[in-house]
């Protein structure tokens, strides 16, 4: 089969008696031409361009398989006839309706190039965040708001300002903070903006602030050029939540001049299960960067919200990989983040990775200044090849942080 003009997905399905060859056959047929057989030949001629293909069919007995049980990797090939060229008219396509037929996981999307060609990608994308802030030597520190509900202005402000005083690089609201009578979008960002060039003052350093976006989908578009016109320098979306166009619509749209922090919520009702939903390294991966996200948040093998090592390597590859014509994305590994974690996040993600802590940075026994340069501190002590211990003897905020929560090698 000529597979130009055809974009494929693979699937792992799990069964003990299927003929899984036969499955596929009826996977690729039937969200296609609906039938093919009962079809006279002048009728065959005419739908055949538009009948999916089965690539590959992966058969594991339970010896070979983590789980005991019988399963298949299958990899159908859809034609880019059959659907116009956006992300729900694709994911309905491969996964609509497919993914109510028992126990099935999409595993990987591979668009084809015409189909990827109507995506701009990141705006920025991981090199272009670099260039703004003005670092590309180290990876970057981001610290998150934290205790949002209920605070007014100026309790947001000495927040904001605290952190952008332990150095990080980026800030980012919390996901949960939605407009609200005492921190309005406009007057959240000025006094946060404010706030940030107060630290810079101190500093001398550059720092980019994700603001919340929310409120209906139709009203997205309005809602960001008014963050952005009050001078917000970032966006942190929900994307799961509004979906993937609305972010793609968002990152192509010519006035919004900032990158694009996608967050993961509700990503646990999608990703988890071995049996259901959308791998995480597609998930957070590679459609958040098809889509437009210049950074991509999703839990860290680490922390608080534990996501396995391997799957997340896999979203870090996914982001990064020079497999796709969008721009390479800052992975966000994230959740129970604290300094004596760098170590491990810098060996397993590399130079060009975002360190994000929210209670790391906040529940310092110093306060969150001292939580940021901490993490700044950890970070200088990895590139430095120096243990985080022996760094800590001449760095008073790193030591507390030590002592806080300790360090871990593995």
């Amino acid at each position: 089969m000529n597979q130009n003009g055809y974009s494929k997905a693979t699937y792992r399905l799990y069964d003990d008696t299927a003929d899984f060859q036969q499955k596929a056959l009826g996977i690729a047929v039937g969200l296609t031409v609906g039938s093919w057989t009962e079809l006279p030949e002048t009728a065959k001629r005419q739908m055949e361009k538009h009948l999916g293909q089965v690539v590959s069919v992966d058969v594991h007995e339970p010896d070979n398989t983590a789980s005991g049980e019988r399963c298949a990797d299958i990899t159908i090939a859809y034609p880019d006839l059959n659907f116009s060229r956006d992300l729900p008219a694709l994911l309905v396509t491969v996964f609509g309706k497919l993914s109510m037929d028992g126990r099935i996981k999409l595993l990987d999307l591979q668009p084809s190039e015409e189909f990827l060609s109507a995506f701009p990608g990141p705006k920025f994308g991981a090199a272009g965040v670099r260039d703004l802030l003005g670092v590309h030597d180290r990876p970057l520190v981001m610290s998150i708001f934290k205790s949002v509900i209920g605070y007014d202005l100026d309790g947001l402000r000495e927040q904001f300002l605290q952190q952008a005083l332990g150095g990080v690089d980026l800030i980012k609201d919390d996901e949960i903070l939605f407009e609200n009578p005492l921190s309005p979008l406009e007057k959240r960002v000025k006094v946060c903006m404010d706030a940030a060039r107060e630290a810079h003052d101190t500093t001398g350093q550059k720092l980019i602030y994700f603001t919340n976006l929310t409120g209906s989908t139709f009203k997205l578009r309005d809602h960001a050029k008014r963050a952005i016109e009050a001078g917000a320098n970032g966006l942190l979306f929900n994307v799961l939540s509004y979906g993937f166009d609305a972010l793609a619509e968002l990152a192509a749209d010519p006035d919004i001049r900032v990158p694009i922090a996608a967050h993961p919520a509700m990503a646990g009702a999608l990703y988890p299960s071995p049996y259901h939903g959308i791998a995480a390294p597609l998930l957070l991966g590679k459609l958040m960067r098809i889509a437009g996200a210049d950074l991509s948040l999703f839990p860290s093998p680490y922390g608080s919200v534990v996501m396995p090592k391997e799957e997340n390597l896999a979203v870090r590859d996914a982001l990064l990989s020079d497999k796709l014509p969008q721009a390479p994305v800052f992975p966000v590994p994230s959740a129970g983040i604290h300094p004596g974690l760098v170590p491990l996040i810098l060996r397993d993600f590399g130079p060009d990775v975002v360190v994000n802590a929210g209670g790391g940075v906040h529940g310092h026994p110093n306060g969150a200044a001292a939580g940021g340069q901490a993490f700044r501190q950890a970070v200088d002590a990895v590139r430095n090849g120096t243990s985080l211990e022996a760094y800590a003897e001449n760095h008073p905020e790193l030591r507390s942080a030590i002592e806080r929560w300790g360090v871990r090698t593995s």
